[in-house]
């Protein structure tokens, strides 16, 4: 039997100074190659913050179970700081792709370079056809040779897109990708982020306020309730 993608239960974070943190909690999340969830809830229920979590980026305050793929991380919290940060760093770069609400591209790359640096950084070369597929589906060959500050903000976040998955990762995290484009971009980005995923086998967990967007194109939603006094509790609505 297949290793699911994500596999997380009775996970905590906690966020801020003592006496003034808030805590994030999510029940569970299991998702297979393909599987599509958007993480939803109140603005400031702490969205982010467990993205942040199951990107390898905030350490837990505790976890029950927690995997990735074939890698057991739920007794990382008793490895030394410096241990956990050069394994999870490593999950990262091979495992994980990001796409972050700004967008993140480097501005003194090209969108080529910017597109092909995730793909250098785990040791592979240039494009493959997988690579080539999706820069077609999402029309950026005549962008290539463009910087970050040529484009629009739409092809800003498709770039970004792309090369958050140009590596090919297990798992694609995303944090509001679609939050600075209008209706009828952020349809169409947010539809092709759910598209490509889906027929290339690539987990995905999408943080958005898009309710209109997660139910048109029907994936399941973690849904964040504010269940006491600064702490959200992360369920999946079923």
């Amino acid at each position: 039997m297949t290793e699911p993608i994500l596999d997380v239960s009775d996970m905590e974070v906690s966020r801020g100074r003592e006496g003034e943190s808030y805590a994030v909690a999510l029940s569970a999340c299991r998702l297979n190659a393909g599987d599509v969830a958007a993480i939803v809830g109140p603005s400031g229920c702490g969205k982010s913050t467990l993205l942040e979590a199951l990107g390898l980026i905030l350490e837990p305050k505790s976890v029950t179970h927690h995997r990735l793929g074939a890698v057991d991380l739920t007794g990382d919290l008793h490895l030394s700081a410096s241990e956990r940060e050069t394994r999870w760093a490593r999950l990262r770069q091979h495992y994980l792709g990001f796409v972050p609400q700004s967008g993140g591209l480097l501005p003194f790359l090209n969108v080529k370079q910017n597109i092909e640096l995730p793909r250098k950084l785990v040791g592979l070369q240039g494009r493959d056809s997988f690579l080539e597929q999706v820069i077609e589906r999402l029309r950026l060959e005549p962008l290539l040779g463009r910087m970050p500050a040529q484009l629009s903000i739409g092809e800003r976040q498709r770039v970004s897109f792309v090369r958050s998955i140009a590596h090919r990762p297990g798992l694609l995290l995303a944090d509001e990708p679609t939050a600075a484009l209008d209706p009828i971009l952020a349809k169409e980005l947010f539809t092709l982020i759910v598209e490509i995923a889906r027929e290339f086998s690539i987990g995905a967990l999408i943080v958005t306020h898009e309710w209109s967007l997660v139910e048109d194109v029907g994936i399941r939603q973690i849904v964040g309730t504010v269940s006491a006094q600064r702490r959200t509790v992360f369920n999946e609505r079923l």
